[in-house]
């Protein structure tokens, strides 16, 4: 199987890009170009440790040639590639690959593959039944993001039972240790039932809400000078746009994001706020990130709202407040280079029963910082006693966060208002 040299030069060493070698030289493979690249391509992502870049949209590009910003949700070649690849997997591994000592698996729901010793593959057939005998499982444990540990099913004699039993236990605590030092260092919240697992509710079940970034737009070019397009901007006819940047806080947003669904195995869909289409849109759950400004969906959405963002006459952004309460500033302006503000915001949706969550700061570090609010249980604490939360879930509201910033990063944020709704 032919693969480009840098991505041979930068695996040759590795066991696993051998392994991946062997599978793509395999007969039920090698007769399939796009699937082996489709193959390697992912592969090489798990060696380079870049989860990012195995999403849907990376791979359609890449490995499919789909253009950038492409509509995965009308376009299903990934997925459909990926059901036919993990049949193929599977039927390697049992076949022409049966000696392997690794095994090689996508689970479902994400396309970076998983690395684990053959001994530890789960046993999908029925098991034998033996006179008196009983079976004794211990339930697979699967991280979202890169190595799955399953413990074995073991099937014991009744005479013999208790000392498989404690093994079995042993093993289930072995694996459950090596998943928590996993997610400890990737960062990924385990405090399941914790106030920011509450805030995401609405947002985990049901059909994958889309999470919509700014994606603003630019005339001119990256070498010669790029500036934002706005309604006072003076443009000539032959001045080129372009609508494929986003911002480093989003960016950085979405990245917690995905580690907040992938800890619930759950999905959303990526969306670039010029991609919307209301008939998609309306039905679905919604998270906005970054500014009205910069957002045209949000624009678009006009939900009515206590707190808006605007620019002084100076063109520094600030916060209004439409609505002061007792104690409450009509705005909420930086101090300093290090002050920052955002707001953060959980609505009702366009369909009953749906909901909007709105995430948007005076500059791109503070949707960063406000995305990470939620996402933190202990910051998100924070939201549940100032909501004085009752129930399963939180209220309807909106909240202004002011941010202390250092060097362009959030390094603390408390609450400066938030408003309920009924």
């Amino acid at each position: 199987m032919l693969v480009s040299d840098s991505l041979e030069k930068r695996n040759v060493a590795s066991p696993e890009w051998a392994l991946a070698q062997r599978v793509v030289a395999s007969p039920d493979l090698r007769t399939s170009p796009k699937l082996c690249k489709f193959f390697l391509y992912i592969v090489d992502c798990y060696l380079r440790d870049a989860p990012e870049d195995a999403t849907e949209q990376q791979i359609g590009v890449h490995v499919f040639h789909r253009r950038p910003g492409y509509n995965s949700s009308d376009d299903s070649i990934v997925r459909s590639q990926a059901r036919l690849l993990r049949l193929k997997l599977a039927g390697y591994f049992a076949d022409v690959g049966s000696h392997e000592e690794i095994i090689i698996e996508i689970p479902k729901g994400h396309y970076l593959p998983v690395f684990h010793p053959a001994a530890q593959k789960p046993l999908r057939p029925e098991p034998p039944v033996f006179e008196d005998s009983e079976p004794v499982s211990v339930e697979k444990v699967q991280p979202s993001l890169a190595a799955e540990i399953p413990a074995p099913a073991v099937f014991v004699k009744r005479s013999r039972k208790m000392l498989f039993l404690w093994t079995a236990i042993v093993s289930a605590g072995v694996a459950l240790g090596v998943l928590l030092g996993f997610v400890w260092g990737r960062g990924l919240p385990l405090q399941h039932n914790s106030s920011a697992d509450l805030f995401w509710k609405p947002f985990l079940k049901g059909a994958p809400p889309l999470v919509i970034y700014s994606n603003p737009l630019f005339t001119g070019r990256p070498y010669t000078g790029m500036r934002l397009v706005t309604p006072d901007l003076q443009r000539s006819p032959n001045d080129t746009v372009d609508d494929t940047y986003t911002g480093t806080g989003e960016a950085s947003a979405i990245r917690d994001l995905t580690r907040v669904f992938d800890a619930h195995h759950a999905e959303f869909i990526l969306k670039r706020s010029r991609l919307v289409t209301w008939d998609e849109a309306k039905s679905h759950n919604l998270i906005f990130i970054g500014a009205a400004s910069q957002n045209s969906a949000l624009q678009e959405l006009r939900a009515n709202s206590d707190f808006g963002i605007d620019l002084d006459n100076d063109h520094q952004g600030f916060i209004f407040n439409r609505h002061p309460r007792p104690g409450e500033p009509a705005q909420f302006k930086p101090s300093s280079a290090n002050d920052e503000y955002a707001i953060i915001a959980l609505v009702p949706g366009i369909d009953s029963g749906t909901r909007v969550a709105i995430f948007t700061g005076l500059t791109t570090n503070g949707t960063q910082a406000a995305v990470e609010f939620v996402c933190n249980p202990n910051s998100a604490q924070q939201l549940a006693k100032a909501l004085g939360k009752q129930g399963d879930a939180f209220v309807p509201f909106e909240s202004v966060l002011h941010i202390k910033m250092s060097g362009g990063v959030p390094l603390q944020a408390d609450i400066a208002a938030i408003h309920t709704h009924p």
